[in-house]
């Protein structure tokens, strides 16, 4: 699947928000190397080294259009550095102080698993920030599953769309961590996104959640998918004279490895 980096940091300030929210609950005071899984066009990894200006800092992520963006932040900053990889095959090194994760791991199957495992190897004292879309019983997702379900897109868009269990519960993750030994918070929240422009779910989810569909269809068909989808959303997300509103939850979990 390909990612726009163009169209991923649309709505910036609506998108950023949940990661500035997660990293400002981790209090590492003097990290060695702080790793972002599933980094993207790398605009919020940079952020990381401002936090932390004396830390290695490394953002990860499989997609090659995503970090082609991410390289041109890297190279006025020397401790900033950006490698291709599927995080499902990452693992933390012993200098591994904090690890940020940000709406990247719905699109891991198994990622629960995989948080354990990462836990359990951390060094005492290290940190892990997971954030999570967790909007996928909204109006958004349903519908278009719904079309994409329907007699005229089933037989091209059969399995495409991986909804259920994509994320856990906020409990999930707790457990999760507590359970490899750490101390632990989880919790969730829901945004009020006030969108502008036309069709802006459309534009929203155009980003993200829209992207498998694209990819598995031609540009025709395509275009004519989401003239339909976006004819649903319209009727969702009506639009008032202040903008559409978008609630989107999102579920946030903190660890710090113990002693």
């Amino acid at each position: 699947m390909k990612w726009d980096p163009t169209k991923y940091v649309e709505f910036g300030n609506h998108r950023d928000r949940p990661f500035h929210d997660l990293v400002a609950r981790v209090q590492a005071s003097d990290p060695r190397k702080v790793v972002d899984l599933g980094c993207g066009p790398g605009n919020l990894t940079a952020t990381l080294a401002d936090r932390w200006p004396e830390a290695r800092i490394m953002g990860i992520d499989s997609s090659e259009e995503m970090l082609h963006k991410a390289e041109s932040l890297a190279q006025p900053l020397g401790s900033l550095e950006f490698q291709q990889g599927d995080i499902a095959d990452w693992a933390p090194e012993d200098d591994t102080d904090v690890v940020i994760t940000n709406a990247a791991l719905q699109w891991v199957p198994g990622h629960q698993e995989m948080l354990a495992s990462w836990l359990r190897a951390l060094q005492p004292g290290a940190w892990f920030a997971m954030q999570v879309p967790g909007n996928f019983t909204s109006p958004s997702h349903t519908l278009m599953r719904q079309l994409a379900e329907s007699p005229s897109w089933s037989a091209k868009l059969d399995g495409v769309l991986r909804h259920d269990g994509a994320v856990g519960s906020p409990a999930d993750y707790l457990n999760i961590m507590l359970d490899a030994g750490c101390s632990a918070d989880a919790w969730e929240t829901t945004y009020q996104q006030l969108l502008t422009g036309e069709d802006p779910v459309l534009q929203w989810v155009r980003g993200t959640g829209l992207r498998p569909v694209l990819s598995a269809l031609s540009a025709t068909d395509a275009a004519r998918f989401e003239a339909e989808y976006s004819a649903m959303l319209r009727d969702a997300y009506p639009a008032t004279g202040h903008g559409t509103v978008f609630p989107f939850r999102r579920i946030f979990a903190v660890a710090r490895k113990n002693s």
